[in-house]
């Protein structure tokens, strides 16, 4: 239903009247790998010079701009392979970011978080959120990364700020055969762009490769485990990992579960119901002082015909922003009433501003008109992994079960399946493999409404996992992501961490 078909991603969105923090996710993936129980000694696992730290910089824009996140905050830079089959060969560079354990005395070593995406920078991300981790800094170095593909780390190029902007305009959900060919032709522009501008990256910023990177960085901060905090498609990223190195997986908590076993099909429908239970729950607590879904459905078809204005110069709200901006506000029970705001000025004073503001903060774009490459790698990563490629024939056989699943999100979500139509090169997996027999206990947390990755995911992913491995906790809440939200679920996480002490599989937060 998004931008681009988005499986999780971190971003942020500041304005004079709107500051929030959202995470956006889709059909799981992780890579499929060549089997698990690789060796911590293996030669292409140990081969990395010293980290040399120094000062963070302002966030580039690639990254999604921002300010230097201050001196506590340190960078760097580490060498992986282009190519994990030719590990001598072509490298790029990782960009890291930590901010050392505050009691240096009792430090457990470093905690590597993944904010989700996939195309979230973790190097911009993790200050944001630091405060939120401050009882875990006492032990640990905070550590974050942007992926390969992403941000910093040999970032995916493909269309410019301009491009991206006249793409946004187009009717994401066509309806007649010339809009079809427009839409087909807008897929094929982009697909174009990232050939053209990244063509000799697109073949290796998958997921699997992506996890090896976790473990060089493992390597490189000199902890015999990975200790890993990883959030939406971040816990996908974690599940790989541990198949791929089981061996080397030290504490670890996946929180905002990735459904391991659906294909983009089945992940993209069973999103769109939680955005819909979502969208319920919202208009259960507001109890009549929001607009009731009836009167939603009714502007977004006013839009499809006829965008609202906004006071962005050049700028109109168009049905499909107005979808995602919908979207984005109910990732967290907090930006509800962001929500409130948007429809209202949208359905009473027929301006689109705040809505437009929301869908912005889930597409990467900043204040100033630039696009992080959020997109770009969340297509490309995406693309990477999976095989399926779905055609118009396949999205037009299953329109009535998405707009059944949900009158606001189906068509959208529905269309976003041929995000990978024509990409240039092969996915790698049907469904992610993620059994990591052999493994330390993993704990792996779904919240039961979450929109973005429904609860079933958390089950399915603890049952793949493995027995004695996936450590299933369920918070009662609402929102994408329950660490410094439920108390419950932010003792068990701290005492996981801190302690070691792992929860009673089975274990429900209210």
């Amino acid at each position: 239903m998004t931008p681009t078909r988005p499986r999780a991603a971190a971003t942020g969105l500041a304005s004079a009247a709107l500051a929030i923090a959202l995470t956006t996710t889709g059909c799981g993936g992780g890579a499929k790998s060549g089997g698990g129980g690789e060796s911590t000694n293996s030669k292409d696992q140990s081969q990395s010079a010293p980290l040399s730290w120094k000062t963070c910089a302002a966030p580039t824009p690639a990254q999604g701009g921002g300010k230097a996140p201050g001196k506590e905050w340190e960078c760097t830079r580490l060498s992986v392979p282009l190519d994990y089959a030719k590990p001598d060969g072509e490298h790029i560079e990782l960009a890291l970011i930590r901010a050392k354990a505050t009691d240096r005395a009792h430090r457990i070593g470093s905690l590597v978080f993944n904010f989700g995406g996939p195309g979230g920078s973790g190097v911009a991300t993790l200050p944001s959120f630091a405060d939120d981790y401050r009882n875990l800094r006492t032990r640990y170095d905070l550590v974050s990364f942007d992926p390969r593909g992403v941000g910093e780390s040999a970032g995916v190029r493909c269309q410019g700020d301009k491009e991206l902007d006249a793409a946004a305009q187009l009717d994401a959900t066509p309806d007649t055969p010339e809009e079809v060919k427009i839409t087909l032709a807008q897929n094929k522009a982009y697909v174009d762009a990232c050939a053209h501008n990244s063509g000799k990256l697109l073949p290796y910023v998958d997921t699997a490769s992506a996890a090896r990177d976790m473990d060089r960085v493992r390597a490189a901060l000199g902890d015999a485990r990975l200790n890993y905090f990883g959030i939406s498609y971040g816990t996908e990223l974690g599940g790989v990992y541990a198949h791929l190195f089981p061996k080397n997986v030290g504490r670890t908590v996946l929180d905002a579960v990735v459904d391991p076993t659906q294909d983009p099909l089945q992940g993209d429908l069973g999103q769109t119901k939680g955005f819909q239970l979502a969208l319920d729950d919202y208009e259960k607590d507001c109890a009549g002082s929001c607009p009731a879904q009836d009167r939603i459905t009714e502007l977004l078809r006013r839009l499809d015909a006829k965008p609202l204005p906004t006071h962005q110069q050049g700028r109109r709200l168009t049905q499909d922003e107005a979808v995602n901006g919908i979207a984005a506000a109910l990732y967290s029970k907090d930006t509800w009433k962001y929500l409130t705001a948007g429809l209202k000025e949208a359905i009473d004073r027929g301006t689109g501003d705040t809505l437009l503001l929301l869908y912005d903060s889930l597409a990467g774009r900043s204040p100033d008109g630039h696009y992080s490459n959020l997109q770009a790698a969340n297509r490309a990563i995406s693309c990477a992994d999976e095989q399926q490629r779905y055609t118009v024939d396949d999205v037009n056989a299953r329109l009535p079960e998405f707009r059944a699943a949900s009158p606001v999100f189906g068509e959208s979500a529905a269309w976003s399946l041929l995000s990978c139509t024509g990409w240039p090169v092969p996915g790698k997996f049907r469904t992610p493999e993620v059994s990591a027999p052999g493994a330390a206990p993993i704990l792996v947390i779904g919240n039961t409404g979450d929109p973005a990755t429904p609860i079933a995911g958390a089950a399915k992913m603890a049952e793949k996992l493995g027995k004695g491995v996936g450590v299933r906790l369920t918070v009662q809440g609402e929102g994408h992501g329950t660490y410094g939200v439920n108390a419950c679920a932010t003792k068990a996480v701290d005492g996981h961490l801190l302690d070691g002490k792992v929860p009673a599989d089975g274990t429900t937060c209210s």
